[in-house]
């Protein structure tokens, strides 16, 4: 049996934290408090919506957000990453958690874990951050798109629509809701959710505010008032469990391995092409040094362990999450101390204020979802690529078509594969 001393002369030295990462003073720790409490202001909206969008529970997207945001921090290979539930994530636990129901989760998380950890060892992180970047675009609007597919249950205040590929759920839930009745109780919640995300940076700097308040935990604050001042009756996020970390390894079922490894290697490799290229948007948008530079096979490291332990203790697989960690690169974080400190401050939430959050309503939550399916879109950005060359035009369209109509993995490889072919054609 191998011991603990063993197993860590084992791993490459590069994988694992050094000193000099967590350096303290004054300074930088009050420039990452700031940054940590704003990110988690902003986390606590998308962690509730993501537990619920997966199929598992608000309660098990804050618990993510706790677990492997503070892990990720310690182990992973970014300053500036910050980890949790994601809506890319979401889009595959959805039919693993329909197909083999939420029990499946602690074993999937340690499998696919595992294998993301297997990839950092085995030194894979530059190969899988070369993904071209007109498909990490396709990727992503695709993603974007299936989100805010995702929110219609929530936005017409019922349950899902039948099937399994979001086009499918989302028309049957399209239908249900004609069916059932116009629920325009929560529909107006989602619109003015959405109104008070888009107008109030606007406002804040018109009326100078000095300092900075997300929009969407003032959308959401707001929406809560209203339902409350006028006793609207809409559907809430419901009981949180002031706990987080509860045990969950002992619904691992040996026999389940055979028929889980297929969706825990999708797990891992959404995990690992998601985090990569969040850290390296975040990278971009400080403009760090080489030396500075995220490492890439660290970030798997500590994105696997991350994934495991996030999953075995009531939460659900992890990736390193672009809007958050964009945020916290503009509240100008130092260090991972930022992304560790909001990881803390969603703890405390979560052991004092879990009551109050549960009274949030699920239509506030669709409408955050949504107004972070456009951020992630980017119109004008996804305009300005599409008006590159045509070839790679064509591999961003193809890609974003093929995540949204089949799945995250098949929309990757349909967009490798033709962003091969293309290039092939022109060098010949």
């Amino acid at each position: 049996m191998i011991c603990k001393r063993e197993l860590v002369a084992t791993l490459p030295n590069n994988l694992l934290p050094r000193r000099h990462d967590y350096r303290l003073d004054r300074k930088t720790f009050s420039k990452d408090l700031i940054a940590g409490v704003t990110v988690a202001v902003v986390a606590l909206p998308l962690a509730l919506g993501f537990g619920i969008t997966s199929g598992a529970s608000a309660a098990a997207g804050l618990t993510t957000a706790i677990i492997a945001g503070f892990l990720a921090a310690i182990f992973g290979g970014s300053k500036y990453q910050v980890s949790g539930p994601t809506g890319a994530m979401t889009v595959i636990l959805l039919p693993i958690i329909h197909s083999y129901g939420i029990n499946a989760i602690p074993f999937l998380g340690l499998i696919a874990g595992a294998m993301v950890i297997l990839m950092a060892i085995l030194r894979l992180g530059r190969i899988i951050n070369r993904v071209p970047w007109s498909v990490v675009e396709g990727f992503t609007a695709g993603i974007a798109f299936v989100i805010a597919l995702q929110q219609l249950p929530l936005v017409f205040g019922i349950k899902k629509g039948e099937g399994e590929r979001s086009l499918v759920v989302a028309w049957h839930t399209i239908k249900n809701a004609f069916s059932l009745g116009i629920n325009w109780t929560s529909i107006s919640i989602v619109v003015l959710t959405l109104a008070v995300k888009f107008t109030y940076p606007a406002l804040a700097r018109r009326l100078k505010i000095g300092f900075h308040v997300p929009a969407s935990f003032v959308a959401i604050v707001i929406s809560l008032g209203v339902v409350q001042i006028f006793s609207l009756k809409i559907n809430t996020i419901g009981n949180i469990p002031r706990n987080v970390g509860t045990w969950q390894g002992k619904t691992i079922i040996a026999s389940d391995v055979t028929h889980l490894l297929w969706p825990a290697f999708l797990i891992a490799i959404l995990c690992a092409i998601e985090s990569l290229l969040s850290a390296r948007v975040a990278d971009g948008m400080v403009h760090t040094t080489t030396q500075e530079q995220y490492h890439p096979n660290r970030e798997l490291f500590g994105q696997g362990i991350a994934t495991a332990a996030a999953s075995l203790f009531g939460g659900l697989p992890a990736t390193g999450a672009i809007a958050r960690s964009s945020v916290n690169v503009r509240a100008h974080a130092q260090t991972r101390m930022a992304a560790m400190l909001h990881a803390a401050v969603l703890l405390f939430v979560a052991l004092l204020a879990a009551p109050l959050v549960g009274h949030i309503p699920a239509a506030a939550i669709a409408g955050v979802l949504l107004g972070t399916s456009y951020r992630i879109l980017n119109p004008r950005s996804l305009k300005e690529s599409l008006q590159t060359t045509k070839g790679e035009a064509t591999v961003l369209v193809v890609t974003a078509v093929a995540t949204l109509a089949i799945d995250l993995i098949w929309g990757i490889g349909i967009g490798i594969v033709l962003y091969a072919v293309v290039h092939f054609k022109k060098k010949n």
